[in-house]
């Protein structure tokens, strides 16, 4: 009998609403005090669909940021009006930019530290593939893995959207031994060419969950370009002969 219990994913690198909506913003190019609330809206409940669908856990806060998107875009739709009180109290609008250039601020000042970090570590980093000054190295930021498996969500043939009543198996072993495959006679591939070919969205998060799974083990290195956020996936020189079973038994045994 086929096992139709959702799939559960497990990351434990955690960033919060405001992450996702300086990504969303910086994906668009925008600037953070130009943002136009209602694209910004659809875009941000996008990603928590995607969330939801990974069957990752959703923090409060995700949910609080969503509810003030929301009161933000409504009253926008309202008619204007005479203001009656010289006092109508805070505006959420302004309130919520005010955040956002503050915590974009952080987020500069830690760049930069990050990126010193990343200069210096160099020096006792062992057995990583070579990059050269136009690889520059990132630290993968959540957001950037969860967009891929959205383009991968938006690729999908509108027909092919909704699940039949036949459930097919993914075995994640399977979809493991794909990215292996691929990388066989590769230096290295893109996140997104990983779930090239998936014609269902559980074979996309299979996928997914293959990579995470393929890191943990420490069977594939990813590292993102700079230039354009693209997340490259290498096989891990160390491990580049071992099986991956092997490396899962060792896994589970320690």
């Amino acid at each position: 009998m086929i096992n139709a219990a959702p799939i559960n994913v497990h990351i434990n690198v955690f960033e919060g609403p405001m992450d996702l909506l300086l990504h969303l913003i910086k994906k668009d190019n925008l600037d953070v005090t130009d943002v136009t609330v209602s694209e910004i809206t659809k875009q941000y409940l996008d990603y928590l669909n995607v969330m939801k669908e990974l069957n990752l856990e959703i923090a409060g806060e995700f949910l609080v940021m969503a509810s003030t998107l929301m009161q933000i875009k409504a009253k926008s739709l309202l008619p204007s009006q005479v203001p009656t009180s010289e006092n109508e109290g805070p505006d959420p609008a302004k309130e919520l930019i005010a955040k956002l250039l503050e915590y974009q601020k952080y987020k500069e000042a830690g760049k930069f530290l990050d990126e010193k970090l990343e200069e210096n570590k160099d020096n006792f980093y062992k057995s990583a593939p070579f990059f050269d000054n136009g690889e520059k190295v990132l630290n993968l930021q959540l957001f950037d893995l969860l967009s891929a498996v959205k383009r991968a969500f938006d690729r999908l043939d509108e027909r092919k959207r909704i699940e039949l009543l036949k459930i097919e198996e993914f075995p994640i072993e399977t979809k493991m031994e794909k990215v292996v495959d691929l990388l066989r006679a590769r230096p290295w591939v893109l996140l997104d060419d990983i779930f090239a070919g998936e014609t269902k969205k559980r074979g996309i998060i299979t996928c997914f969950m293959a990579v995470l799974e393929l890191m943990k083990i420490k069977k594939l290195l990813a590292r993102q370009d700079e230039q354009d956020g693209q997340i490259r996936i290498y096989l891990n020189p160390d491990n580049k002969d071992k099986d991956f079973r092997e490396l899962m038994h060792a896994d589970a045994a320690a």
